[in-house]
């Protein structure tokens, strides 16, 4: 395998590795947080709630939508590793909340050069709305324990504040 193309990453692990310091480490989430979030760069799901590595359980995909691989890895880390509060981020000016899934699949089959309309994108038509579906899915999950704390948030990228969202359209809400 040709590896060349990694060679830029591949030095900066041999930087970062003289002075990793996670050697040993237990794996739990010793803050006992795991957020679901979105698989976009601007979102630093650690730095963004004060924590470290080693600190959260952190699970990301296009949307940051609870999917049944989210919910899996939340019902292992309520059991298995620490986890006693859930966050669920998604955020602003999201490509999977601005396009639809024809513009998605138009996009990816340009660029691919074959058809991708039988690739489903998963998007999202009402942010809010949705998150507050992703809430009730962990909150009602009979493998996540009444104890664990579960919250939803709208991750601004343009500011880096995150803005409580409730459990049902009827509470208040935050403005997206």
């Amino acid at each position: 395998m040709d590896t060349s193309a990694f060679d830029d990453l591949l030095e900066a692990n041999r930087e970062f590795a003289k002075t990793f310091a996670l050697s040993g480490f237990d794996g739990v989430a010793h803050a006992g947080v795991a957020i679901v979030t979105c698989m976009d760069s601007r979102i630093d799901p650690l730095g963004m709630v004060g924590l470290k590595p080693g600190d959260a359980k952190i699970f990301r995909n296009p949307g940051g939508r609870v999917t049944p691989q989210a919910l899996e890895a939340l019902v292992l880390g309520a059991h298995l590793l620490n986890v006693n509060r859930i966050l669920v981020i998604p955020h602003t000016r999201c490509a999977m909340a601005s396009h639809t899934e024809e513009q998605l699949h138009e996009a990816v089959s340009e660029s691919a050069g074959q058809d991708a309309s039988w690739q489903p994108f998963g998007v999202v038509e009402d942010q809010v709305e949705a998150l507050r579906q992703d809430l009730a899915k962990v909150r009602s999950h009979p493998l996540i324990p009444e104890s664990v704390a579960v919250g939803g948030f709208l991750y601004d990228v343009d500011t880096g504040l995150l803005a409580p969202v409730t459990g049902s359209s009827d509470d208040e809400s935050a403005s997206a």
